[in-house]
């Protein structure tokens, strides 16, 4: 896990390295998530809605029922929270794969009373090359 250190409000920082650890885990660490919390995800083709933290945890474990690797690539505080950046990687039935996603969240403390989520979707290894041999990134 990448220690996201740019916000400045403690409360704030706390929940992005709780969020990051329950990306990794899939396990919501106590008062994460408020009980009553809205969640919108959206996917390349589809788009869920919860608003429970039971509901946006069990999207999660549905989606990505595999746990893996997350690093933060960019956390910038908002008035109401933080955006956060991410990129993912895990091993599911000797596959290597991929995602990108975008995090904006509004925080009560500690606490996440609202989330929205942007993912490109699920990459595996044939997409990844598909995409290393079509693009040359100018920032990898």
């Amino acid at each position: 896990m990448t220690a996201p250190t740019t916000l400045s409000a403690p409360d704030a920082t706390t929940a992005v390295a709780c969020f990051v650890r329950f990306l990794e885990t899939n396990d919501a660490p106590d008062g994460l998530f408020a009980p009553d919390i809205f969640s919108d995800i959206t996917l390349p083709t589809w788009r869920l809605q919860a608003d429970s933290a039971e509901g946006l945890v069990a999207i999660r474990r549905t989606g990505h029922p595999v746990t893996g690797e997350v690093h933060v690539t960019r956390v910038e505080p908002t008035p109401r929270g933080f955006t956060m950046e991410v990129e993912e990687r895990w091993v599911d039935a000797g596959q290597h794969w991929y995602c990108r996603e975008m995090f904006r969240a509004d925080v009560a403390g500690a606490t996440i009373t609202e989330l929205a989520v942007y993912c490109t979707g699920d990459w595996d290894e044939r997409q990844q090359r598909a995409h290393a041999a079509e693009v040359v990134l100018v920032r990898p």
